[in-house]
This record gives C-alpha cells, structure tokens and sequence, in this order.
C-alpha cells in the first residue's frame, strides 16, 4: 500500500507548478483526476519536443493521473465538478487570483459542498498583497526574489538559473503544505484553504543571505563560479576542464593542502589561514591552486580527492548526469510504456521509502482519455455522456 493511497486529488493546475506537485502526490499514491479545459487541456500539451505527435513534456510531469475535460463555463460541468469535489481530499489550482471565484469553483464555493476539502491554490503573487493582481512565472519570481542579482559575474548581465527553479518550489511548498493539512484534517476532521506565491517560496532558502542581510546590511552579489563565504569552495580548472571542489571547511582545506596537493606550506600562508582570510584572498588562492593542478586531468584529481576524503565532483551535463552510474542505481532515471510515444525514460523519485517506495503505476494520460471513465463512476450514463460531449461540456 502506498502512503496516500486513500487521498483523492482534483487537479486543476497546468504547465508545471501545480502539475509538479500533483504528480509527486501521485507517485506516493494518491488518485489524481487531472481537469483539463476543452480545447487543448492542459497548456504543456502544446510544448515540444514531440514524439509521435505527442509532448514529451507534458509526459515528463503528469505521470500516474487521469485526465478528464470539463468546459467549466458551462454550469452542467461545473456540476460535475461539484460532485467530483464532494468526494475529493484535496483541489489544486494556478489560476490567476480571481478566476475560481469567477468559474464558481473558489474555495468557499467547494466548502460549502465538502467542509473537509483542502483547497490549494498556485499563483505568481498570492491571493492577497498589492501584487496579487498580476501574473506571475518563474522568471519574473528569480528577478524579484534577488536571485539573479547573486547569479553571474559581477559587473556583467543577470542571469537565470538553469532550471524553473521557482515554479518547481512552488509545487514543492504546495505539497508539503498540503500534507500538513491532511494530517491537521486527520486530527480535526477540518479542511482549510493554502495559499502559495511562486515568487514567495523560495525567499526561505536565502538563509545565509538573511543572516548577513539582517545583522549587517550585507547586500549579496553574483559570485559565478565561487561561494559567498566558504573557499575553496568553487570550480577549479584542471588540464582537461574543470571540477567542483568543496573545501567548506578547516579540516577538508588542510586534508586537501596535505593528501592531494602535497602542499602542506598552504596551510601556513598566512592569506590562507582560515576560511575568512581565504575567502578574502580568494581570487590570489583560484590562480594558485589552477597552476598547481594544470598538470592533471579532472578525473585524476577527482580520484585524488576521493582518497583523502575531500568533496569534489564533475561538472557534468544533463547526459553525463543520466548517464551516470551511481543515479541509475539509485533508480533516478525509470523507463515507462506511453502508449503513443513508446518507452520513454523519466526522472525517478529522490525520495527512498523503505516500506512504501514511490512506483510509476501508469504514463501521463492521453488528453481526456478517462473522462468517460471517471464519469461513469458517477453514475453518468452513456446517452448522458454523448449529449454532454455533443453540446460542447466535455470533451
């Protein structure tokens, strides 16, 4: 039995933040009913690459659901929808603030038919706030947040991160919080409303940033290959390229000077005394350290690093990262069977259950493919079925 095996979620999310987390709900067991808007579903449906005419990318984030359309314009799918919910632990939504409200599927709309519903909902700003009116992505979250005024080099253009860092922190505060009130809802019997703002969750994780911020004024800036505090604790370069080396601490700097270096002298360099005075002369200790490792590969040091128990690590792209032997023993690349594309590969779970491990029990739906299924089971008949797909509210 899987842990949320008895939860039952209404997906009416799209693109990735909501979908992310859904899905992840999933893979732990829950039955998600994805509700996909009639002409197109789901935006990610139009997003290449294709195979077979079907997006990979939607397949990549909707894995383990069912996929139903509703016109939800239409009252008599929104009456559906109403039934849908009456029986659901939990709704998950990214619309812009205000269009639940207008489609007559808000939060308070759905507590009046179920009190117990935990109602999560997705967007750029929040639901309340100055801002709550605008949209909001990912990128827009890594401008505002700081993000990119730390990333790059100094003096030069901000950069992104290379992933949606922001919209998949969002669905992964959603599914936290959306766990904790399960449990609040298992103790109580009481439902409740989340509200989450890409551009919000990931302000927690500039911890270190807030620690220099709010003691001293300490405005943080981009610091590309380096760390803000720690060295060596960057990207080195070796004769064939570089390696990340991650001296965080005194012991594994003097493990690093005496085991793999053979420099024991660095550790009495009085501009490399402690990690203060090395991150002070940080630019003085980076051409020193590449001159002394000019002379071997990034593997030989890696393996020299290894030995004296000094973390370091390639700089891999996404292949060498999949290809890599130690993420496909730990199952962090799966194969499942999509019936249009084929086998596809995936990214597995990081999270390793010991008795309720994450299983991929079925590939993204197809647009709409359980939509008769799934309405079935609410007593829907066939007759009623056509009539309702012949009149435009479902699909």
């Amino acid at each position: 039995m899987l842990p949320l095996q008895d939860i039952k979620v209404l997906d009416v999310s799209q693109i990735m933040a909501g979908p992310y987390c859904t899905m992840v709900l999933a893979d732990m067991g829950a039955e998600v009913i994805k509700v996909e808007k009639l002409n197109g579903g789901d935006d990610s449906r139009q997003m290449g690459p294709y195979v077979n005419g079907e997006s990979t990318c939607f397949s990549q984030i909707n894995r383990n659901k069912k996929s139903i359309s509703l016109n939800l314009k239409d009252e008599r799918a929104r009456e559906i929808f109403y039934r849908l919910a009456a029986d659901a632990d939990v709704i998950v939504e990214n619309y812009r603030p205000g269009v639940t409200k207008s489609l007559a599927i808000d939060y308070d709309t759905i507590k009046a038919i179920n009190p117990g519903i935990v109602y999560c909902s997705i967007s750029g700003y929040g639901q309340t706030g100055p801002y709550s009116h605008k949209g909001g992505f990912d990128l827009v979250a890594q401008g505002m947040t700081g993000l990119m005024s730390m990333t790059g080099e100094q003096g030069k253009r901000p950069l992104k991160t290379g992933i949606a860092v922001y919209d998949i922190g969002a669905g992964l505060t959603a599914i936290y919080s959306i766990l904790a009130a399960c449990i609040h809802k298992m103790k109580t019997g009481a439902g409740q409303y989340i509200d989450i703002a890409i551009t919000e969750c990931g302000l927690p994780w500039f911890t270190w940033e807030a620690a220099a911020y709010f003691s001293e004024g300490t405005v943080p800036k981009p610091t590309g290959w380096r760390h803000r505090v720690s060295a060596p604790y960057q990207a080195v370069k070796a004769s064939d390229g570089y390696l990340m080396l991650g001296c965080a601490n005194q012991r594994t700097w003097e493990r690093f000077c005496q085991d793999v270096l053979k420099r024991e002298e660095l550790m009495a360099d009085p501009r490399f005394i402690t990690n203060q005075t090395r991150g002070q002369h940080v630019e003085e200790l980076e051409a020193l350290l590449e001159e002394l490792m000019a002379d071997q590969s990034v593997n030989e040091w890696l393996t020299l690093c290894d030995r004296a128990g000094v973390p370091a690590g390639p700089i891999n792209d996404f292949a060498q990262a999949m290809q890599d032997e130690h993420y496909v023993a730990r199952g962090m690349v799966q194969e499942m069977d999509h019936p249009v594309i084929g086998k596809m590969k995936t990214i597995g779970f990081p999270s390793k259950f010991s008795a309720t491990p994450s299983q991929i029990r079925s590939p993204a739906p197809l647009f709409a493919q359980h939509t008769d299924e799934v309405l079935d089971s609410l007593g829907i008949s066939g007759e009623e079925l056509d009539a309702l797909r012949a009149e435009g509210c479902i699909k």
